[in-house]
């Protein structure tokens, strides 16, 4: 088996000492190429180069952004197109980062040594899980997307971290967006295949539970959500402080699904589209993209084979 790793030195949990153990670990077993990261993109590129490789497996070392480089370059010559989907390399993942919310999910552990470990199990015993994925806008995501707050959260995150990354640093970041949204709060128009239009002025779309972490603490938005379902949506089109803390409260304490006046939640969609007023900010797993007046997501089963 040819495999690649890919890892981002810069990601919060990642040292030249594990990626040694790792890498020597993966060369018993494997035909391996280490390839360190360093520029945006970069690990798009070695992915993309490797499934025109016909590289066999390529394992991320690194956050979720990591990941999700990974992800859109093992894909890209879909285009955007699902159809479009030929031979592509499996994905192994170590996570390196701070919250590693598609590993979790996936149940390979935040600690480095023992996912190595894992890894390691999971290809001595030929045991993979083929995934869902989503698709935003041309791009691919593993856990979750949104237009909006979240969307304005992960810019304000990017323009402060260095290499920590805290649960802190991002709740700073979602009360500053809150009380100072930075580009205002346009509203969005909501169309689901079957259902009429519904209003919201932030909407998070998940494609696994939990839709991402606090610190240790898991964010349950949409509990029904797997991997093997559609996607999940959970939009608010009220963001008064009541209904934002009862929100928060129950993210944060219960996986049973949400209710309030103030919702719009679904579950196991195919299809999303999201039209917004004015520009406003989108993200696609945790990463922001961009600013948008128009999105539409998609839900491709079996998009992906992890090593696991």
């Amino acid at each position: 088996m040819r495999a690649i790793l890919v890892v981002n030195p810069q990601a919060t949990s990642t040292t030249a000492g594990g990626r040694d153990v790792l890498a020597h670990a993966l060369a018993s077993q494997v035909k391996l190429d280490v390839v360190e990261t360093d520029y945006r993109g970069h690990a798009m590129a070695v992915a993309r180069s490797a499934a025109r490789d016909g590289i066999d497996l390529v394992v991320a070392h690194g956050g979720d952004g990591t990941v999700n480089e990974v992800v859109n370059g093992l894909l890209a010559d879909a285009d955007g197109d699902p159809n479009e989907i030929g031979h592509v390399p499996a994905l192994g993942v170590v996570p390196g980062g701070s919250a590693n919310v598609f590993a979790r999910a996936l149940g390979i552990s935040a600690d480095s040594f023992e996912a190595t470990h894992q890894l390691l199990n999971a290809l001595e015993n030929d045991r993979s899980r083929r995934v869902g994925l989503g698709l935003a806008d041309g791009h691919w995501f593993t856990f979750n997307s949104g237009l909006g707050w979240d969307a304005d959260v992960v810019g304000r995150v990017a323009k402060r971290r260095g290499k920590q990354t805290t649960a802190g640093l991002y709740l700073r970041a979602a009360v500053r967006s809150y009380f100072r949204p930075p580009l205002g709060r346009p509203a969005l128009t909501i169309r689901i295949p079957g259902e009429e239009p519904a209003e919201a002025l932030t909407a998070f779309v998940s494609n696994t539970d939990p839709w991402s972490y606090l610190g240790e603490r898991a964010i349950h938005l949409n509990p029904g959500c797997s991997f093997e379902a559609g996607l999940g949506l959970f939009a608010l089109n009220g963001l008064g402080l009541p209904t934002v803390f009862k929100h928060v409260r129950q993210a944060l304490t219960t996986k049973s699904n949400q209710r309030g006046r103030r919702l719009v939640r679904h579950d196991d969609l195919p299809m999303i589209r999201i039209d917004a007023a004015e520009p406003v900010n989108f993200q696609v797993d945790g990463d922001l993209v961009g600013q948008r007046t128009r999105v539409e997501f998609f839900s491709v089963p079996n998009a992906l084979t992890v090593i696991v």
